[in-house]
């Protein structure tokens, strides 16, 4: 079993940024790839980005290309999402995911662990 935590989430004004984090509870991080997803009201949940258990992969969906950046640091568990330059149709709760890299980018489904989301809204 593994446990995510995420932190970092909050209200901020288009054009802004904010940094999330997700806590992994086990020493075995380095053997899964992370992914972010999330969900706005209304919507389903969508897939963001996603990196390869060793950091040298990632990917991103096409809405948050070029603004968004996914990163890892293996020695503390931990996955990072830079958000940058937001948008209000970027408000929804974040989701941090652990599983397999081609499996997280096909499908939420696919995913074998999710955190318990973190709320980013973004005013305009």
């Amino acid at each position: 079993q593994v446990q995510l935590v995420e932190s970092g989430g909050g209200l901020v004004q288009a054009g802004g940024s904010l940094r999330l984090s997700c806590a992994a509870s086990r020493r075995t991080f380095s053997s899964y790839a992370m992914g972010w997803f999330r969900q706005a009201p209304g919507k389903e949940r969508e897939f963001v980005a996603a990196n390869s258990q060793s950091g040298d992969s990632t990917y991103y969906a096409d809405s948050v290309r070029g603004r968004f950046t996914i990163s890892r640091d293996n020695a503390k568990n931990t996955v990072y999402l830079q958000l940058n330059s937001l948008k209000p149709e970027d408000t929804a709760v974040f989701y941090c995911a652990a599983g397999g890299y081609t499996a997280i980018i096909a499908a939420p489904e696919n995913v074998d662990y999710w955190g318990q989301g973190t709320q980013v809204t973004v005013s305009s």
